[in-house]
């Protein structure tokens, strides 16, 4: 069973990504800031990471590159609403796997998730 940590601060959008991964047979877990986000990464098993970018307390870009010191292999899907190519490219430089703009399909993330979960076995 795959656990997927979403750090989302939007409670809607966060709700409606757990229950679509949750009906595909993940476990998930869900933060709505940086600082949450690296706790749980310290101290469980966790086998892909969506991030949003405009997180409170430690913004998304700092737990990416927070993360990618401690850990260069596990999957990290950026899920935000900035659309400027600057973020598109300054977060798969700091090491995001993936990024995909909102709004977007459920079925493009879930795509992208089993996609990457695959290459990361």
């Amino acid at each position: 069973m795959c656990q997927i940590l979403i750090a989302e601060d939007e409670d809607r959008l966060a709700a409606f990504i757990e229950k679509g991964l949750q009906k595909k047979g993940f476990t998930t877990a869900v933060v709505s800031d940086g600082e949450q986000a690296l706790a749980i990464m310290q101290s469980h098993k966790v086998d892909l990471l969506l991030l949003d970018l405009g997180l409170p307390v430690i913004d998304g870009m700092s737990v990416l590159q927070q993360l990618r010191q401690q850990d260069g292999k596990l999957p990290i899907i950026i899920v935000t609403a900035r659309t400027d190519d600057r973020d598109r490219l300054a977060a798969l430089a700091a090491g995001a796997n993936d990024f995909i703009t909102k709004p977007f399909r459920f079925t493009d993330l879930l795509a992208r998730i089993q996609s990457h979960l695959q290459q990361n076995q």
